[in-house]
């Protein structure tokens, strides 16, 4: 180690304060973290990109410093889903400090590492009072049945009104609206539910109407509406 001139004609002041740091909660214990094997838990953070074309959320399940599980969610830009694909093969395996100076091929989930990072490392995860942690594959549960991502779709303008395109619950299919044109439900189709039933063979016809649902007031409508032609 080099020392400068000024430095090294210093007298020595002996240090006094020398205290340990902070204490994080991490999956039920409270730590004192020191080098990155000492952080665990699983949480959640969203990422974007310079020109703010699209979005990411990203899920990581972390123990003893390493990147368990990843759960990569994209939005808004055709070329991100590629790049989740890449990120998602590229990030289990590797210490929180090695995800956070990999290339993960996008910006906006280059981002979200970041913030993650941030929040993983004081303690601010999902799991911070959770006994244990949480297994591998939780970050699964917030997709739900048929694994698609919570996705809310909406169009709207000042000369025809609002559009639902998509809701959590899925695909909307129709929208209800009453005798002042107001809307008072709508109809879905649960792509996951769909998928599942033409996978075991069910005609995609019928598929189709068993995976359908509505929300709201739909049965009271006075008038139908297609969101994506009408």
């Amino acid at each position: 180690m080099i020392y400068s001139h000024e430095v090294q004609q210093m007298c020595i002041v002996k240090k006094g304060a020398n205290h340990e740091s902070a204490p994080i909660p991490e999956e039920g214990k409270w730590v004192r973290s020191k080098q990155i094997t000492d952080i665990s838990g699983l949480t959640h953070g969203v990422g974007w990109c310079a020109p703010q074309q699209g979005t990411c959320k990203l899920t990581l399940n972390v123990k003893e410093g390493i990147i368990q599980e990843a759960l990569v969610e994209t939005v808004g830009c055709s070329g991100m889903t590629h790049s989740a694909a890449m990120a998602s093969e590229i990030l289990p395996g590797k210490t929180l400090l090695e995800a956070l100076n990999t290339d993960l091929v996008c910006d906006a989930i280059n981002t979200a590492m970041r913030e993650l990072f941030l929040q993983i490392v004081y303690g601010r995860t999902q799991s911070a009072f959770s006994e244990g942690g949480l297994p591998i594959g939780a970050s699964l549960e917030d997709l739900g049945k048929g694994l698609r991502s919570q996705v809310g779709t909406m169009f709207g303008t000042v000369a025809k009104g609002v559009r639902y395109l998509e809701m959590a619950e899925g695909y909307c299919t129709r929208m209800a609206l009453d005798a002042d044109d107001q809307v008072i439900g709508y109809e879905f189709i649960h792509l996951g539910k769909f998928m599942d039933m033409v996978k075991k063979g069910i005609d995609a016809n019928e598929a189709l109407e068993k995976a359908k649902g509505s929300y709201g007031r739909f049965n009271e409508a006075v008038k139908y509406i297609d969101p994506r032609h009408e």
